[in-house]
């Protein structure tokens, strides 16, 4: 039996390579704010300040990172940015107080940002636009069943060891480096040489092809065309600085998750009643990942997020209104419909959106804004977590009801935005 046209070597390498990074970064994640507010004695602010400014590092680095890989290769900078997240993982494990794990996170970070944009560029090499929703759909559903595997490795550990949370840690540790190992399997095509800049007057002398080019054309070489030989320095469509915009936008109220974590944390579950809830809300968004990339490649992507943006709403208004029980696992797996649906579906818009010469730069650009936004929320939202009955209730509901009100413009926006 034959595997669909897209889903190529990179497709399976860089999905098991996703799998095992995400393994070891959410056995870690649903600790850090058990461990920064009740193990370092860190006040609910530096939760957000921390996630917010290690996800700031990561956009930035979002950006650059896609600049580059454009023009120097995809293949190392994803290994780079693979070995710093292990590197970042290490420094958390052995954190003793919290500003070390700032320090953890924002090295973790930068090499996430590193490895981001050209690898999500990598998947989408030699599969038709028509079907890069089912490559970030596979792609997302792969990364993120890691994330179920791993806290329940983690809530493993922390039974072994009667509950040591830098045990747990340490172990995180092992798959982060097979993951940056897993990295040597990736192939990577020579990029296309971008087309040197020509007057107007050249290119129309240019009618008749000189002996060398189509002997080179004869040899196998692919012919020039606009997509291959765009000028890296090209101007990005204006459509993809639409979209760009408006996601950016919708983002400045989608604080770190580990946010929501705190909230579950502070209405009474304990720490492995945290991480429970946590595998419990990534099953779910592993689950819709695959099937909201088909079903983005069937209808527009716009509206497919705007459904995304419905299950956000519902999560987070519902998370800062209940007060624990049962409610708290069904509204989590609610919420995790919203990343399940925009997360692969986001990518796959924009670098449906540009030529393949540009897609490295266009998600370094939309990642980087994106991860800006949460940098923002971040920061407000842990600013004002106890505001009013305190516990994150007001940030919550004031991020839930922005999304209510976005969603169905994004939804009449419809095909005007792709």
């Amino acid at each position: 039996m034959t595997s669909p046209t897209w889903l190529t070597r990179n497709v399976r390498v860089l999905s098991a390579v996703s799998l095992m990074q995400d393994a070891a970064s959410e056995m870690l994640y649903p600790l850090l704010p058990v461990l920064l507010t009740t193990v370092l004695g860190a006040p609910a602010a530096v939760v957000g300040l921390v996630e917010g400014v290690a996800e700031g590092a990561a956009a930035l680095m979002k950006y650059l990172s896609g600049r580059f890989s454009d023009r120097a290769g995809r293949k190392p900078l994803v290994g780079l940015g693979y070995g710093l997240a292990a590197v970042g993982k290490v420094i958390v494990a052995a954190s003793a107080i919290w500003p070390f794990v700032l320090v953890g996170r924002v090295v973790d970070r930068i090499g996430k940002g590193i490895r981001g944009t050209p690898r999500d560029a990598l998947l989408a090499d030699g599969v038709a636009p028509a079907q890069m929703g089912r490559v970030y759909g596979f792609h997302r559903t792969a990364d993120t069943l890691g994330a179920v595997i791993g806290p329940l490795v983690g809530l493993a550990v922390l039974e072994w060891t009667g509950g040591n949370i830098h045990v747990a840690l340490w172990i995180a540790v092992i798959p982060a480096f097979l993951s940056a190992a897993l990295v040597l399997l990736v192939h990577e095509n020579k990029r296309p040489v971008a087309a040197a800049v020509v007057s107007t007057a050249e290119a129309s002398t240019e009618a008749v092809p000189s002996t060398e080019a189509r002997s080179s054309t004869a040899a196998g070489s692919a012919s020039p065309t606009l997509e291959t030989t765009a000028p890296a320095r090209s101007p990005l469509p204006r459509s993809f600085n639409r979209v760009v915009g408006i996601l950016t936008l919708i983002a400045l109220v989608n604080f770190p998750d580990v946010l929501v974590l705190l909230r579950v944390s502070q209405i009474g579950f304990s720490v492995t009643g945290v991480i429970g809830a946590y595998v419990v809300y990534n099953l779910f968004y592993t689950l819709i990942s695959y099937p909201a990339g088909v079903l983005a490649d069937r209808m527009p992507r716009a509206r497919v997020y705007a459904l995304g943006l419905v299950c956000f709403a519902i999560g987070y208004v519902g998370l800062g209104l209940v007060n624990g029980g049962w409610a708290v696992i069904a509204l989590l797996c609610v919420y995790g419909g919203f990343n399940g649906v925009t997360d692969g579906v986001g990518k796959a818009w924009i670098s449906s959106l540009v030529p393949p010469t540009m897609r490295g730069r266009a998600q370094g650009v939309f990642q980087g804004f994106m991860g800006g936004s949460v940098l923002i929320a971040g920061l407000w939202a842990g600013l004002i977590w106890n505001l009013g009955p305190g516990h994150g209730v007001v940030p919550l509901i004031v991020s839930g009801a922005v999304a209510a009100v976005a969603a169905p413009l994004l939804w009449a926006a419809g095909r005007r935005l792709g």
